[in-house]
């Protein structure tokens, strides 16, 4: 598992590098098909629940899971880029959001935000805390930004299985 996840994260960085300006998402996901496919994995979205690409960008007010297309990135675009990929048996699964050319005070913030957030959940885990406190994090800390999660969406573990057990809630379950 270990070895997937840093592939993983290999090409997520490298891909973060095509996020400029006139660069197409499908370009960005033909590359990282290219990169995935060369280190014998497999890319995990590609033709699950009949997604038809090998990674997932989300541009500006796309919460998750964007299909790549045609449309070319332009100055002030936030962009996510999601990659998973499928080696020896384990699913790495990482996303990182960037920033193309200059993007305006409130994008930044949402972005800056976003990644302190996720690390200081990070730094709540360990053995014997429950995954809700993470969203009981997650909540106070958008409460304090004036910022909103998703609830919509959840997080979810990874393993032998894409997209499986456990579900992280990104607020504060009261039933835990």
């Amino acid at each position: 598992m270990r070895l997937s996840g840093q592939l993983a994260a290999k090409i997520l960085q490298e891909c973060g590098s095509l996020a400029i300006v006139g660069k197409s998402t499908d370009e960005i996901d033909a590359y990282a098909h290219e990169l995935i496919i060369k280190s014998n994995a497999y890319p995990s979205p590609l033709r699950y629940a009949g997604f038809p690409k090998s990674i997932c960008t989300s541009i500006n007010n796309v919460a998750c899971h964007g299909i790549p297309d045609d449309r070319q990135l332009i100055d002030g675009d936030i962009i996510n880029i999601d990659v998973t990929v499928y080696l020896n048996g384990y699913h790495g699964d990482c996303s990182e959001t960037f920033l193309v050319g200059n993007v305006d005070e409130k994008g930044r913030y949402l972005v800056e935000a976003t990644r302190s957030c996720l690390d200081m959940c990070i730094s709540l885990c360990g053995p014997g805390v429950s995954f809700n406190k993470i969203g009981q994090f997650i909540q106070q800390y958008c409460e304090e930004k004036k910022l909103e999660s998703i609830v919509a969406f959840i997080g979810h573990g990874i393993g032998s299985y894409f997209h499986g057990p456990p579900e992280i809630y990104h607020y504060r379950m009261h039933n835990f």
